[in-house]
């Protein structure tokens, strides 16, 4: 059986910090069924499999501000730990030190789902930039 969420929920936990889109430990966590202090000592033991482009914990700053921009982040937003944020890579990574079958059919979700975003984003700029070619053809024709 194959277990998978509406991608919209996850859509909803992406998060864009330091220019890069990521996803929290916590939300990652709920999303595989673990307790998030399983998955953070899951990501210790492992650390050398997690450089800063692949995970990075966040500042006290960026943790008050996510939450102050997310009400939904409200939970846990006291915690004597800063949050991980994981990015693509890194939450393909987590299927090598989360080895459920929940972690790896969750991660490959997740991973069509940030395939997906680019190509929204890539296809968004492509339109922009035709736009941007016709306004200056009609506007060359005014004149």
């Amino acid at each position: 059986m194959e277990v998978t969420h509406p991608d919209e929920i996850i859509m909803d936990k992406i998060f864009l910090i330091r220019g890069l889109k990521v996803m929290l430990d916590s939300d990652l966590a709920s999303l595989y069924g673990v307790e998030t202090r399983v998955l953070k000592q899951a990501v210790r033991r492992n650390i050398r499999r997690f450089p800063y482009d692949f995970m990075f914990e966040l500042s006290r700053e960026e943790n008050n501000s996510l939450r102050t921009k997310n009400a939904n982040l409200g939970r846990g937003g006291h915690t004597k730990y800063l949050p991980f944020a994981f990015t693509e890579q890194g939450v393909a990574m987590l299927s090598s030190v989360l080895k459920s079958n929940t972690a790896i059919m969750i991660n490959i979700q997740i991973i069509r789902i940030f395939v997906k975003i680019r190509e929204m984003l890539q296809s968004n700029i492509a339109l922009s930039g035709r736009l941007d070619e016709i306004e200056r053809k009609l506007t060359e024709e005014a004149v």
